[in-house]
């Protein structure tokens, strides 16, 4: 509808005519708060669907926060006797490799991720993940 002018005939008889020869604007772009909206889709028009790990809903794959989950294959003191009964002097037991996927509540809640301003957001040293220690010097429950 914004094509046309307000009134009908030309627009030197609208401005004759004491009409202003304006048309109206077209309706303004929303604000969007990431330039990538929140995605890694660009020119996809559909993503597969996955499931949060916590709460398994459903995330489109690439919207998803994916991090890997590395831990020993057994606990220090089954790998203390493995290592001891082993012929092979170094030996390193393999890692467990887990894909921990979630969506963004769970994985904010989790603290996989954290909320960020938006001059952090934009900024390359905003992109760093630095892991918090919360007043321990290990990680834990009890510390």
């Amino acid at each position: 509808f914004w094509l046309k002018p307000l009134c009908s005939g030309s627009v030197h008889q609208a401005t004759q005519a004491g009409y202003p020869a304006v048309f109206p604007t077209p309706p303004s772009k929303m604000p969007s708060k990431r330039r990538n909206n929140g995605r890694s889709k660009h020119g996809r028009g559909h993503t597969a669907i996955v499931r949060c790990c916590n709460c398994f809903r459903c995330v489109p794959k690439d919207k998803a926060i994916k991090r890997f989950q590395v831990r020993n294959m057994c606990d220090a003191s089954s790998q203390r006797d493995l290592r001891d009964a082993s012929v092979y002097s170094t030996f390193t037991m393999p890692k467990l490799y887990n894909k921990m996927i979630y969506c963004v509540s769970c994985a904010i809640h989790a603290r996989v991720v954290r909320v960020r301003n938006k001059k952090l957001r934009a900024s390359p040293e905003g992109r760093i993940y630095v892991r918090p220690n919360f007043g321990g010097k290990g990680g834990g429950k009890g510390n």
